[in-house]
C-alpha cells in the first residue's frame, strides 16, 4: 500500500495517527508514502514506513513520480489529500485500489469514495475518520515523532557553530507561518520575548523553513539592541531559519526547553516530538488545528468578535494577535519549560 501524504507539514503531522492506524491494522503489510519534496523527509522519522516516493505537482517531476509509483506495483493507495490531482496521480500510476474522501469531483477516479463527515472537527480526527470508514480501527489521536541520535548530534554541531556554548538553556521561537501574515504574532513581540528570556540567561533559537526567512530577519532586526546593550552580557538569539532540514530541526527542538510558535507546521512538528509548546492562535480555529502531542500544549488567543476569520491578511488592526501580550507568552513559556 502507498499513502499519499497531505501537502503541508502541519497537515502531514496531523495525519500520522491515521497512518499509524493503517500500519497497526496490517502489521505485516509494506507501507510506503508518496509526498511532495518538502514533506518527504518527515517520514524518515516515522517508524514502519518502507520508503518514500517523491511526487511533485507538475511537469517532468510529476511524470517521474508517476513512473516510480507504477514501478512500485502498489496494490492500493490511500489518498489523504482531497485534491483531484492526488487521485489522478494514483490512477495514472495504475494503482488498482484508490481510496479517499469524495471531494473535488474525483469520485470517478476512486474505487472507494468515502463521504466526508458533516462536522469536520479536528484535522487529525478528519483523517482518522477516513481510515476508520475504510475498516481500520482508530487508535490514539496523538502524532508521535522521535529525534534520532544522529539528528541530535548534527543539531548540537549546528548550534555550536552558531555560537551556543552548550550549557545555556534553549527556547525555540517559530515566528513564521505559511498561510499568511495574519497568523503571525508581531515581530516586535517575538523580539521582546527573546529579550525577556535572555534576561533569564535563556538563548532563543529562531526556527523555520526558507519561506520564513523574512519573519526571522524582522525579529532579529527588532532585537538588534540585544547585541549592543553595554554591560548587560545577555545571550544573543540564534537564527537557524532556513538552515535546517526536518531531521536537524527535530534534533534542535529536542534540545530546547520549550517552543513558542504561531499556528504553523513547526508547531505541530514540535508537539509530535514532545517539546513543551506554547501556541499562539489568531485568525485560525484552534478547535480544528490545535496541536496534539504527548505533552499538553498551552494554546493562547485573544478573543475578538472577528476571529476566527481564516483570512491570510488582516484588513483591520490584527487585534487577535496583537492582543496576546508578551507577558502572557513569557509566563506560559516559563511554566512550560
Amino acid at each position: 500500500m502507498i499513502v499519499f501524504a497531505p501537502n503541508w507539514l502541519g497537515d502531514a503531522v496531523m495525519a500520522l495517527p491515521a497512518i499509524d492506524d493503517v500500519r497497526r491494522h496490517a502489521p505485516g503489510a509494506s507501507i510506503s508514502v508518496a509526498a511532495r519534496p518538502s514533506i518527504a523527509p518527515l517520514f524518515s522519522l516515522v517508524p514502519g514506513i518502507r520508503d518514500v516516493v517523491v511526487v511533485d505537482r507538475r511537469g517532468a517531476a510529476w511524470r517521474e513520480g508517476v513512473r516510480q509509483l507504477r514501478e512500485g506495483s502498489f496494490d492500493a493507495a490511500l489518498l489523504l489529500p482531497n485534491s483531484l490531482q492526488s487521485a489522478l496521480t494514483a490512477w495514472r500510476a495504475g494503482i488498482p485500489e484508490r481510496w479517499g474522501y469524495r471531494a473535488q469531483g474525483r469520485a470517478a477516479l476512486l474505487t472507494r469514495a468515502v463521504r466526508a463527515p458533516a462536522a469536520r472537527g479536528h484535522q487529525a480526527l478528519y483523517y482518522q475518520r477516513l481510515t476508520e470508514a475504510l475498516g481500520f480501527a482508530p487508535g490514539p489521536l496523538e502524532p508521535r515523532l522521535d529525534a534520532p541520535a544522529d539528528a541530535r548530534r548534527a543539531a548540537a554541531d549546528l548550534l555550536a557553530s552558531a555560537g551556543w556554548n552548550g550549557r545555556s538553556p534553549l527556547v525555540a521561537l517559530a515566528p513564521g507561518a505559511a498561510y499568511g501574515g495574519a497568523k503571525r504574532w508581531p515581530a516586535e513581540s517575538f523580539a521582546a520575548l527573546a529579550t525577556a528570556l535572555a534576561s533569564d540567561d535563556v538563548v532563543s533559537v529562531l526556527v523555520g523553513g526558507a519561506a520564513d526567512a523574512a519573519a526571522g530577519t524582522d525579529v532579529m532586526g527588532m532585537g538588534i539592541f540585544l547585541r549592543e546593550a553595554p554591560g548587560r552580557n545577555m545571550p544573543v538569539p540564534i537564527n537557524l531559519i532556513g538552515r535546517t532540514d526536518l531531521q536537524t530541526l527535530a534534533g534542535v527542538l529536542a534540545q530546547c526547553r520549550a517552543l513558542v510558535s504561531n499556528d504553523s507546521g513547526a508547531m505541530h512538528f514540535g508537539a509530535a516530538l514532545g517539546v513543551p509548546l506554547v501556541a499562539i492562535f489568531g485568525p485560525t480555529n484552534e478547535r480544528e488545528t490545535r496541536p496534539i502531542g504527548r505533552l499538553e500544549p498551552v494554546v493562547l488567543s485573544h478573543d475578538v468578535w472577528c476571529r476566527p476569520c481564516m483570512l491570510r491578511e488582516c484588513p483591520l488592526t490584527h487585534r487577535c494577535m496583537r492582543g496576546v501580550t508578551v507577558d502572557t507568552v513569557l509566563s506560559a513559556t516559563r511554566r512550560a519549560s
